[in-house]
């Protein structure tokens, strides 16, 4: 079953899935800063564009292009920002 997620007022979409490896989901992210919170671990893969994020315990925002990626532990907040649309796929454990 594929479910339609849409957070800040339609500025983040994604949909989730659930596949042999695990829960995921894959979406786009419009122009902006946004703070997420995780109730699984998550690594979140760039597809396409350039994503910008802070994780937890740091002041720094680092930059993630196409093809990276970077993980944040359950029950954690980070916050993301993008100069342009940005694609992603992210796998829970």
């Amino acid at each position: 079953m594929i479910t339609v997620n849409e957070y800040f007022e339609g500025a983040v979409k994604s949909l989730a899935y659930d596949s042999a490896e695990g829960k995921s989901t894959i979406g786009v992210i419009d122009k902006g800063e946004y703070e997420f919170g995780t109730s699984m671990h998550e690594t979140m893969y760039v597809i396409e564009g350039e994503l910008i994020a802070q994780v937890p315990g740091s002041t720094e925002w680092t930059s993630f292009k196409k093809g990276q990626s970077f993980e944040i532990d359950a029950n954690q907040s980070f916050k993301v920002r993008t100069e342009k649309p940005c694609s992603y796929l992210c796998k829970y454990k």
